[in-house]
This record gives structure tokens, C-alpha cells and sequence, in this order.
């Protein structure tokens, strides 16, 4: 069972078990001085063991003043001008613990190293990258089932894929021989210009090929067409493979958001990396 998305006043949560958090992924500005102590709670009534907020820099004192900490800074997240801060309050500490530092440590390392080096990919003749309908939610469902034990939204129910395509999402897929092995999405916050780039999976037989950078750049592509500022996204804080992807696409580390994501099958950390679309 998912966790739930809901409304507070004017901003959106997501809470539940299954994360074992409370997200607060949207902070309307009317709701800075009643939302934080909302969301504790709702944590504290439910136990969970962490609350992660994506929220505008100036909104950051609210959660400061009760304990929360900044784990990752995107500068221009909101129309190019405003940062966002990503806060978390650790309600046990066995959550707030990295018990794989070393390795998390060494996989932002080296792909620091890779920076803004970037690789020729091209697709063959019986490969094509294309736009996901709704006829494709079925055959989607399937790879994100195959690719992921868990993850922390319904991406393998095709009705979810079909309700976010009509929303505020749009899925990329590259075919080979009329078969989809790799997708990859744009979550859109049109209001803010901003996009996460998300939702990567390529199946296991056909990884190494570079799907996901062509994907990537294919995504910019279209965000930039589309008058978009700022990307991000929000990687596997131990995958080699997604962070090296997003450092050699000229991204910028922003910081780890530790213990955060069922993704997997287990609560795992989580790298945030950024980019500037306006800027080539």
C-alpha cells in the first residue's frame, strides 16, 4: 500500500507508512506559520521516523525553529530566483543514521569526477526515443515492476501512470525493436518553472548502453522548448551509474537527503543534483 498525497490548507503532503515519513512537497506561501507544526503532528500521531520538506529558502526559519535541518540547497528552484531548501527532522535515530557513509561518500566522489564530461550516445536503427500515451501505461507498468522491488509512488499501477500523463508529467521511452527497455519521466511544476527529472528504470538486460543520458538529454531538449529554468533530480545515494549520469550532464550536487526514500526494498539515502536549463 502507497503512501497518501493530500491537501493541508493550500499545500500538499505526502504521509504513510510505506516511506515511513511525512513529505511536504509542495509549501504553499500562505501556509509557512501553520504548516510546519501540521506536519509534526501528523508524524508524532502516526510514528513515523522522519519528516522531509521541499519548501522556498524563505520559508526556511519556519522549520529551523523547530529543529529541523537543511539537507540539500537548490539555488533559482522557484522561476530562477528563489532557492529551495530540502529540510528533515529525524524522529528516531536509527533513521538518522547513514550506515553506509563510506559508500555514499565514494559514489558522490567519483562522479564529481565525471563532471562535465559529457559522452556520445546514439541510438541504432531499430532504436527510437519517444514520448509515452496512454496506450503505453500497460507496458510501462510491467518495466517499473520488473526494474523496482518498491518505490515511493504507484508507478507500477498504469491507471497512476495514466492519471500523472494527464497531470503534470511526461514519460520518455526509448524502444528497441518495438520494445520499450527504458524509461525516464518529467515531473513538472510549471508555476515555479521548475522539473525532476525521474523515474528511470532500463531493464537489466540492456543496461550500459547509455539509455538513460540520451533520456536526459532528450528530456532538456523538451523542458528547455518548453521555457522551463531549473531541473533536478533525486538519485539512489549508492547507484554509480545515475549519479555519474546527471555530473557528466554538467549537473550540481546539492546535498544527500539521508534515510529517505523506499526505493528497492528498503529506506535508502538519496543524492539531489541540479541544473540550470537556461544556461547551456
Amino acid at each position: 500500500m502507497h503512501d497518501q498525497v493530500l491537501k493541508i490548507n493550500n499545500s500538499v503532503i505526502q504521509h504513510g507508512p510505506f516511506n515511513d515519513r511525512v513529505y511536504l512537497m509542495k509549501l504553499s506561501p500562505e501556509d509557512y506559520g501553520e504548516v510546519p507544526a501540521k506536519i509534526e503532528g501528523i508524524a508524532e500521531s502516526n510514528g513515523y521516523s522522519k519528516i522531509f520538506s521541499k519548501i522556498p529558502s524563505s520559508a526556511k526559519d519556519y522549520f529551523q525553529e523547530i529543529s529541523h535541518v537543511e539537507e540539500a540547497y537548490v539555488p533559482g528552484m522557484y522561476n530562477g530566483t528563489e532557492g529551495a531548501s530540502f529540510m528533515a527532522k529525524f524522529l528516531s535515530n536509527e533513521r538518522e543514521k547513514e550506515i553506509t557513509a563510506d559508500e555514499v561518500e565514494a559514489v558522490i566522489s567519483t562522479a564529481l569526477s565525471k563532471i562535465n564530461s559529457p559522452k556520445e550516445v546514439t541510438l541504432s536503427g531499430d532504436e527510437d526515443c519517444f514520448v509515452c500515451t496512454g496506450e503505453d501505461v500497460q507496458e510501462m507498468a510491467k518495466i517499473y515492476d520488473r526494474v523496482f522491488a518498491s518505490y515511493p509512488f504507484p508507478i507500477k499501477d498504469p491507471q497512476y501512470l495514466l492519471r500523472t500523463m494527464q497531470e503534470n508529467l511526461i514519460y520518455f521511452g526509448i524502444r528497441k525493436a518495438g520494445k520499450i527497455v527504458a524509461l525516464a519521466s518529467c515531473e513538472m511544476d510549471v508555476d515555479n518553472s521548475n522539473v525532476e527529472m525521474t523515474d528511470f528504470a532500463t531493464l537489466p538486460e540492456y543496461r550500459g548502453r547509455g539509455y538513460s543520458y540520451y533520456l536526459l538529454r532528450k528530456m532538456e531538449s523538451k523542458m528547455r522548448e518548453m521555457g522551463i529554468i531549473t531541473a533536478y533530480t533525486i538519485a539512489r545515494a549508492r547507484s554509480y551509474g545515475m549519479n555519474i549520469t546527471f555530473s557528466r550532464s554538467s549537473y550540481s550536487y546539492a546535498g544527500t537527503l539521508v534515510n529517505n526514500t523506499n526505493i528497492s526494498g528498503s529506506i535508502e539515502s538519496m543524492n539531489v543534483w541540479y541544473k540550470k536549463l537556461d544556461q547551456m
